[in-house]
């Protein structure tokens, strides 16, 4: 079955003339020359654009999903292509309606028109996992239905294994394969990728979102209605608005675009460093703007989720690169062991400054992030600088955002937008507040606790349970003794001399 997905891999690619992306760098067009003389009888008048998003959508969902990645980044690509990868953001092609209903009934176990009201069969919306149907439930309500693409398990089975085995390879013949972890975050990757194919999961990642953003007037999130949910059917609340990406109709609808775009980049924050869970599929086809200017998230497939840990870590970082501090920066990755202990901290510190500096204090307009990545993954190489698998989606989101941020306003200071949030949450950390609300989480933990602390001393004593403590607490005693004759010594030879000084023998 692999070989078969790989043969059909190679024959979409000829089919639809992927070959012309691979041989567009001016280095290989004698291999160009060659590979159109051989193929002259093969016909691409398609554009060519229209042609890599044909190609995608025939090779299945990653492949699309992966479109869609690279569909937010039009500082990385040529405006025909980015422009023709905007459509696989929801309007992949759809599978039939009589699918859909006999989806349905299977889920339901019953006719479709004993669950609904009424069920509109034309999809409003198709991406590579699923569909969206607009329906009415019994009594009125107005839902959308999110329906799973049948058959979608063994394709991307396939397409995993593919790539788990390209990243083996990966591994064994590239010398900085072990360091870029391939495997791991294709495994990272496909967990994610498996739990979109969950409808439940993906219902209770909306209902939790909706919770940490409620009452915010940030974020809405769709109400989930869960008598109506399976693995394979979502039903949740009709939500009306503007795509984001319509950006002149939201001019026309009086929408505040810079004060949208800054909100965009403070709820990235929130999700990351409040809640340690976020939306991590946020490209402009899942995304909303209501007519008062809030943002209204859609498909909960793909969600992250961070540590205490890694939330700290990546708070340090952030504040210490908004500040300059790339001396911080630089001691921060190898303290966590993301790069060697051995590694020289001034010579990190300048390779960091060198990428990071000429980008402070201008627009998303006059950043090329392709330099940047390249720069930086360059520095990474060099300095062994190990790549976090668990860190993979988020950094994934974060060049979401920031693509949405250039498309709705180009003058718009991703870092001074984000560093009065990122200070303001690590005074809540660290801080007298953090302390507080530690004191908070802890104190039930306490109330069990306290009152077995007599109980546990007398058995400790009991016991014999103390002798190793108490030995312990001799040696710290003996040691501060010997610290303290030696700090008096040293006082009275200052002294001495101080008196020495001012009166010679």
């Amino acid at each position: 079955m692999k070989l078969l997905r790989l043969l059909k891999i190679f024959r979409i690619g000829f089919i639809f003339g992927l070959d012309e992306f691979a041989l567009a760098h001016p280095e290989v067009s004698h291999i160009k020359r060659l590979v159109n003389r051989i193929l002259f009888f093969r016909k691409l008048d398609t554009p060519r654009a229209v042609r890599l998003r044909q190609a995608l959508e025939r090779l299945g969902p990653i492949f699309v999903k992966f479109g869609q990645a690279l569909s937010t980044r039009r500082d990385l690509l040529p405006q025909d292509i980015a422009d023709e990868l905007a459509l696989l953001q929801d309007k992949v092609p759809p599978f039939s309606s009589e699918l859909a209903l006999a989806e349905i009934e299977r889920a339901y176990g019953r006719p479709w028109d004993k669950v609904f009201e009424s069920f509109d069969p034309v999809p409003v919306a198709s991406a590579s996992i699923a569909q969206v149907h607009f329906a009415t439930l019994p009594g009125g309500r107005e839902v959308a239905v999110k329906i799973l693409r049948p058959g979608m398990l063994g394709i991307i089975a396939n397409d995993i294994a593919l790539m788990d085995i390209a990243a083996g390879l990966i591994e064994k013949i590239w010398a900085d394969g072990k360091r870029l972890k391939p495997r791991e975050v294709v495994a990272e990757f496909s967990k994610h990728l498996y739990d979109e194919l969950d409808l439940m999961r993906e219902a209770a990642s909306a209902s939790q979102l909706r919770r940490n953003f409620a009452g915010s007037p940030l974020l809405i999130v769709p109400e989930v209605y869960w008598d109506y949910c399976t693995t394979s059917v979502m039903v949740m609340e009709r939500m009306i608005g503007t795509p984001i990406s319509q950006v002149d109709t939201l001019r026309k609808l009086d929408i505040d675009i810079p004060k949208l775009a800054g909100m965009g980049v403070e709820i990235f924050f929130t999700q990351v460093f409040r809640d340690g869970f976020f939306h991590a599929d946020m490209h402009p086809g899942n995304i909303f703007v209501s007519k008062d200017g809030q943002y209204i998230a859609l498909d909960f497939g793909i969600m992250g989720t961070l540590t205490d840990v890694d939330k700290n870590y990546l708070a340090q970082n952030f504040l210490a690169f908004f500040q300059r501090d790339y001396r911080r920066v630089a001691q921060a990755h190898i303290d966590a062991g993301w790069a060697p202990k051995n590694t020289r901290v001034d010579e990190f510190e300048a390779a960091i400054r060198a990428v990071c500096e000429p980008i402070f204090d201008r627009p998303l307009k006059e950043i090329s992030f392709g330099k940047v990545l390249l720069s930086l993954f360059q520095t990474s190489r060099r300095f062994n600088v190990e790549i976090q698998p668990q860190l993979v989606l988020l950094q994934k989101t974060l060049l979401n955002i920031e693509g949405l941020g250039r498309q709705l306003d180009p003058d718009l200071d991703l870092w001074k937008t984000a560093k009065p949030f990122l200070e303001r949450w690590m005074s809540d950390q660290v801080g007298w507040r953090g302390f507080i609300n530690a004191l908070k989480i802890e104190a039930p933990n306490w109330g069990g606790t306290l009152p077995q602390i007599p109980r546990l001393i007398h058995r400790a004593l009991h016991d014999n349970r103390l002798e190793p403590i108490e030995a312990e607490l001799k040696n710290l005693v003996r040691e501060q003794r010997i610290k303290n004759r030696l700090i008096l010594l040293v006082a009275l030879l200052l002294a001495a001399l101080f008196l020495w000084r001012i009166r010679p023998f």
